[in-house]
């Protein structure tokens, strides 16, 4: 974009002003059909481009930054000053967010925290209920604790590389340390003994690399805090309005606020429409702080018990046995105030919750600091008689981290099932279950990222052979698993392949009727009516032109059947269908990821040794099971880890592979962090309030009409904006979603806030809403409202391709467009003149202030 042709008249109509300057509106009484019509489209996932979106090359910047700013043609700048020039069609607008989760390069940093990500998403997950506010909030709780266990599992994975694989082992070993010189210096034995290389001062210098993860962790999480969850929304008072609408209606709108109440009660319930939704600044900031205390923590007690441990041994010297009493005692101490931290509140969404707690938020990291301070201190003290032997107690750490995130999950299973009996709805994923097997796979996850660097680093030291006692026998027995976890996936994918083939086989029968090619005429032939390649203007499509463009002349010859192309489209149709079987998929996922992580754990518990060393002895097949299971298990989660690095470096370097990562993030990082706050950041926190104060202040403004429009994941934000709006302003407001994921996603997995209800409430609080989907779509599709809601939100799914074959109207053949260019498509262009239409005079101008 030009900078030098930016739009910086402030004052404009079109743009948006600031708060404290937003004065009373300036054309009252103004009909809404003679008020400029606006069209703002939100754009989905992959992120895109205003001049693409707006379809002209020559765009610029009404409101915004360069993270996320809404965009005008430059012919449309002024728009509002020239209402003549866009009777009968909207002024289109761009709201481009994609630089909130696809911008610079430490956009791939992110890749680290995906477990926390995840763990993130099971929290809003959550069976829809009503009136169990006690049952609720053990989910959430039990979801935190979970995202702690993360956490502690992260760092205690870099301890258990830094501090026992290459300070414990490696440094004490002669043969290790030579081979790796740069480990020269901790070594006693080629430094000679020297200041160093005693246990416990390698412990310390160690701890520097678990350290400085935790604070780099910190130090991002209390970044993007600022930068995400201190975007404050609009102010609302106890009746749902913003802060500057607080004045009595009167005159029409009067009337039309008092129809409008009941919707007030509505919007109350739906979660996404309470004030404080989109605003967890209080929350993250405690969790922040609890979970970065927890990173302390664990170093200090990877450094301190240790030496502690050796102290307490017969003839030791009893004021250093006293001091490592001690310091574990304040361990213990702040461990248990790191969970009441995170257990004592959760979000806090019918306000605006501004406070925040500063002596948590202070002191809490500051004292798990210093008591890291002091463990490194404690275990540099001088000790002449200790030798590093063996490995630090790495089972009992791993191990108990993987038993308490198995109870967690079992309870959180518990917990979701007895909310779902409560309120049970058949379209929900998994009956309910999904949170606790989301949470899973994040557990599982992170257990898979911790032996797979353990395992490399191990590997590369020196292997897991008589030299070096290798990593804790726990995580041997979890990358075991994975081979056994990978002939499930094999399986689950060939169960797949057949549903794709039966499903083809039944499509193609529809496709075959559909377009005409048995018995009966065609329906995509449009002799008459031009192509959207052949430059036709967007805007100019009679209004009466819609569903029966594909009305066929009776004359019309059936169209010649191409096999090949019949399969195509079926097949296309079918591989869309599959997103419908993701439940299952999870369910088996995660349930044979908790069997065998069980079986793991009872395996490294009663045997205390590998899975090959396990098994010497038995039946031949059973030794060579477990032989081979260690080996490839040690391979897969080896070149898995590999994988993952060069993927992240490429996406540091590529800014197309970033913006690859960035569809990942932008499908997981819609939701608020309220279970983990190094999870990557919420970016709807920042594109919520953006959508709501710019259709607030132009409605307001202009008295004109404006209709939302959201494809894919802007559908989603669209859908989320208008839930935040006040009723006057919502009224205005038409909602178009094309491809949308808000009920075959969004609704199936998160049903507590994108159910049948939420959904219903949207549909009667909005003017109208139309919904637009294909049937080769594999993300959108319809979102089932019923018409006792208002009018029917469904339209009869598009056809694709428009044509099946060569046509006058397209003389090429027709693409499969699948889930992009629905705007390519005629009747979206009818489908949206139908929502202005609908958009009558009726409705009440913006009012005066008195």
């Amino acid at each position: 974009m030009d900078r030098a042709r930016e739009h910086t008249a402030h004052t404009e109509p079109g743009e948006q002003p600031a708060p404290q300057d937003s004065g009373p509106p300036t054309h009252s009484g103004r009909s809404t059909t003679d008020a400029t019509a606006l069209e703002l489209l939100v754009h989905g996932v992959g992120g895109t481009t205003p001049e693409r979106m707006l379809d002209d090359p020559r765009t610029v910047r009404v409101t915004g930054d360069d993270t996320a700013a809404v965009f005008r043609r430059i012919d449309d700048a002024d728009a509002e000053r020239r209402p003549a020039d866009y009777r009968g069609k909207p002024v289109p607008e761009a709201y481009v967010w994609c630089n909130l989760t696809s911008g610079n390069s430490s956009r791939a940093l992110w890749l680290l925290l995906l477990p926390f990500m995840v763990v993130n998403l099971a929290h809003w997950m959550r069976p829809t209920t009503r009136g169990r506010r006690s049952t609720v909030r053990l989910y959430g709780l039990l979801v935190r604790l979970a995202g702690l266990t993360l956490t502690v599992l992260l760092v205690a994975a870099a301890c258990e590389v830094a501090l026992d694989l290459t300070a414990w082992q490696c440094a004490g070993a002669r043969a290790c340390a030579e081979a790796h010189t740069w480990l020269g210096f901790l070594s006693p034995d080629v430094s000679d003994g020297g200041w160093w290389s005693q246990p416990g001062r390698r412990l310390a210098v160690a701890a520097v690399a678990p350290t400085a993860l935790t604070g780099l962790l910190w130090y991002l999480s209390h970044r993007t805090w600022s930068e995400y969850e201190s975007q404050r929304p609009m102010d609302r008072d106890d009746d749902g309005r913003p802060e500057d609408e607080k004045v009595a209606p009167d005159g029409p709108e009067a009337g039309a606020a008092a129809h409008l109440a009941p919707d007030v009660e509505d919007t109350a319930r739906v979660a996404l429409g309470r004030p404080g939704f989109w605003y967890g600044r209080r929350l993250v900031a405690r969790l922040r702080a609890a979970h970065a205390a927890a990173g302390f923590l664990t170093v200090a007690a990877a450094v301190g018990t240790s030496a502690a441990r050796h102290d307490r041994r017969a003839g030791g010297p009893a004021l250093l046995e006293l001091l490592g009493w001690l310091l574990n005692s304040a361990l213990v101490l702040l461990a248990v105030i790191v969970v009441w931290v995170v257990c004592r509140r959760g979000r806090s969404e019918r306000r605006l919750d501004k406070h925040l707690d500063e002596n948590v938020v202070r002191l809490l990291p500051s004292s798990a600091i210093a008591v890291l301070v002091l463990a490194v201190v404690y275990a540099g003290w001088s000790r002449p008689g200790w030798r590093s032997t063996g490995r630090l107690p790495g089972d009992l750490t791993f191990g108990g981290i993987t038993l308490v995130q198995g109870l967690l999950v079992i309870a959180l299973g518990v917990v979701a099932h007895t909310l779902h009996r409560s309120r049970p709805d058949p379209r929900t994923a998994m009956y309910g279950l999904a949170g606790p097997a989301v949470a899973m796979l994040a557990c599982a996850l992170g257990g898979v990222m911790s032996a797979g660097v353990a395992q490399r680093v191990a590997d590369w030291l020196g292997g897991t052979d008589d030299a070096l006692s290798g990593p804790p026998v726990v995580l041997t027995w979890q990358a075991s698993g994975i081979p056994p976890l990978l002939l499930v996936l094999v399986t689950l994918l060939a169960w797949l392949a057949h549903r794709t083939w039966v499903l083809r086989r039944a499509e193609t029968e529809a496709v075959e009727r559909e377009y005409g090619l048995v018995g009966e005429r065609p329906q995509e032939q449009l002799e008459g009516l031009p192509g959207p390649d052949e430059g036709r203007d967007r805007d100019s499509v009679p209004p009466d032109e819609g569903r029966d463009r594909y009305s066929v002349p009776p004359d019309e010859e059936h169209e010649a059947q191409d096999a090949g192309r019949t399969r195509r489209i079926a097949r296309t149709r079918a591989m869309a269908a599959l997103t419908d079987r993701a439940p299952r998929i999870v369910a088996v996922i995660s349930t044979v990821t908790l069997l065998l992580g069980a079986a793991a754990l009872t395996g490294a518990l009663v045997t205390g040794e590998t899975p090959a060393r396990a098994a010497r002895g038995s039946h031949d097949f059973v030794e060579g099971a477990a032989q081979t299971a260690q080996a490839l298990g040690s391979w897969l989660i080896g070149v898995g880890f590999l994988l993952f690095v060069t993927w992240g470096r490429r996406a540091y370097k590529d800014a197309s592979a970033r913006r690859t990562i960035g569809i990942l993030w932008d499908v997981g990082t819609f939701w608020p962090r309220a279970a983990h706050p190094f999870a990557p950041p919420c970016y709807a926190e920042r594109a919520v309030p953006d959508l709501t104060w710019r259709m607030a202040t132009w409605t307001r403004t202009t008295g004109g009409r404006l209709v939302l429009s959201g494809h894919s994941q802007g559908s989603v934000l669209a859908a989320a904006a208008a839930w935040q709006l006040a009723p006057s302003v919502r009224s205005r407001v038409a909602l178009l979603t094309y491809g949308s994921p808000l009920e075959r996603l969004y609704g199936r997995w998160f049903p507590a806030h994108f159910g049948p209800e939420p959904l219903a409430a949207l549909h009667r609080e909005v003017d109208c809403w139309r919904n637009l989907y294909r049937r080769t779509d594999p993300i959108g599709g319809p979102v089932h409202l019923t018409s006792r809601h208002g009018p029917q939100v469904d339209a009869e799914p598009f056809m694709d391709p428009l044509a099946y074959g060569r046509t006058g109207a397209h003389p090429l053949p027709a693409p499969i467009l699948g889930h992009s260019d629905y705007q390519a498509d005629p009747a979206f262009v009818a489908e949206r003149k139908h929502l202005l239409d609908r958009l009558g005079t009726e409705l009440p101008g913006p009012r005066t202030s008195p």
